[in-house]
């Protein structure tokens, strides 16, 4: 680390952290494992820093706690009480000052706490020393939320552990718009344009069709998964597994009612991260509900895909969806939307650029109504690219499978182009 390293630090960071490197770094961070944190802050914009940082996904399973004061504060509070598994402390201390408050608190700190000091001295023999005193980082203020969470990462995340899969979650903002049939589809088209593992979950285990729509009757899928998570592993993944063709399986939904399904908020977590952990990417097939669960599952997945038909209920859902996620994720980009079923005859639709106008945002892709397209594809158990592989919405479906993968962005619409069904996508 040199003086250089810390003044481009200052010249890129912001005091609020919501720069496109940052954002991008985020991308790359392995959830944080359960562990305690407190953070003793001297300034307001640490503060607000800290406060961001416990709202993010990446640290749910984090207890941290923001406390006034800084190397000092810290030793008071903990000279009678354990030390958590990380200590953060802003200091505008300097040189041998600053090492005489951490000697204080190091007589009051357990072996194996770790320490990470936020200063305001930009100084490289400061952090040599530091360093070889046992502080684990020592970063200049000011500080960004990508920061914070990268230094804990480094610090609590194995280096040598195996990349986390990327999560994608379609959901509809109503019943019966489609939202699965994009999931199952845009699933296939990953597995077989880029030849990667895809698992696809289907989570409405009362009414899934996933295994319809594959043509497939497992005898264990999804169920058995939620209902044993003390023997979720590797080996139980595999048994629990339907193949649908060379790169994806699928955990199928039973679809019957012989029972109520009625989960606990953490209830798929655990499902979620062992396929993170065993496949490149996982499509989560999730219900048109509202409840403590589904609210976890869409703050944990990597992307979100809201499927919506062109009328006012689909608006307003899709609004509150929007709203609502945007608060719950306020560090990833917001949702993506599909407009599904456009075009349906004789139904009074809202105009794609009304529709789009209130939710600030670009639709991913404009999919037009063909019934016949896609009740063939379905009777038949195949995808839209097997039944029709030439067709426009085959595509358009994997113009989608293309960005929510990272593979291609959305282009910004033009007032003048809105009309069209396609021609929404470009690849990077």
């Amino acid at each position: 680390m040199t003086n250089l390293d810390y003044e481009l630090q200052q010249k890129t960071q912001s005091d609020e952290g919501d720069t496109a490197p940052a954002r991008a770094d985020f991308e790359r961070v392995r959830p944080l494992p359960r562990i305690s944190v407190h953070a003793f802050v001297e300034t307001e914009g640490l503060a607000k820093t800290m406060e961001r940082c416990s709202q993010d996904r990446r640290m749910a399973k984090v207890n941290l706690r923001i406390n006034s004061g800084g190397v000092s504060a810290a030793a008071n509070m903990f000279a009678g009480s354990p030390t958590p598994n990380l200590l953060i402390l802003e200091t505008r201390a300097d040189g041998q000052a600053l090492l005489e408050d951490l000697g204080e608190l190091a007589s009051v700190c357990d072996p194996d706490t770790r320490v990470v000091v936020v200063g305001h001295v930009n100084d490289v023999s400061l952090y040599r020393e530091l360093v070889r005193n046992g502080v684990s980082e020592y970063i200049v203020a000011p500080v960004s939320m990508a920061d914070v969470i990268g230094v804990i990462s480094t610090i609590f995340v194995d280096p040598d552990a195996a990349p986390l899969g990327r999560s994608i979650a379609f959901v509809g903002a109503k019943g019966g718009v489609g939202s699965s049939t994009l999931a199952h589809n845009c699933a296939w088209s990953i597995s077989n344009l880029f030849s990667s593992e895809v698992i696809l979950a289907d989570l409405d285990l009362a009414f899934g069709t996933a295994n319809l729509n594959f043509d497939t009757d497992p005898t264990q899928g999804i169920a058995e998964a939620v209902y044993s998570p003390d023997r979720l592993d590797e080996v139980f993944l595999d048994r629990l597994l339907a193949k649908c063709s060379e790169h994806l399986s699928m955990l199928a939904a039973p679809s019957m009612l012989d029972r109520t399904y009625d989960f606990s908020g953490d209830a798929f977590l655990p499902i979620l991260d062992i396929i993170q952990r065993n496949a490149p990417v996982s499509v989560l097939d999730v219900p048109h509900v509202w409840n403590d669960w589904t609210r976890k599952v869409l703050c944990a997945a990597d992307e979100i895909v809201i499927t919506a038909t062109p009328d006012l209920a689909n608006l307003r859902n899709t609004k509150n969806l929007f709203d609502t996620l945007r608060k719950l994720r306020p560090n990833d980009h917001p949702p993506l939307l599909v407009l599904n079923q456009v075009g349906m005859a004789k139904r009074p639709e809202i105009a794609p650029e009304a529709f789009c106008d209130p939710l600030e945002i670009d639709p991913l892709a404009i999919i037009p109504f063909d019934a016949p397209l896609f009740g063939e594809a379905a009777n038949s158990g195949l995808m839209i690219a097997e039944s029709s592989a030439k067709s426009p919405i085959a595509e358009s479906l994997s113009q989608i499978a293309h960005v929510v993968t990272g593979r291609a962005e959305v282009k910004k619409r033009k007032k003048a182009g809105l009309s069209s069904l396609m021609g929404l996508l470009g690849r990077k």
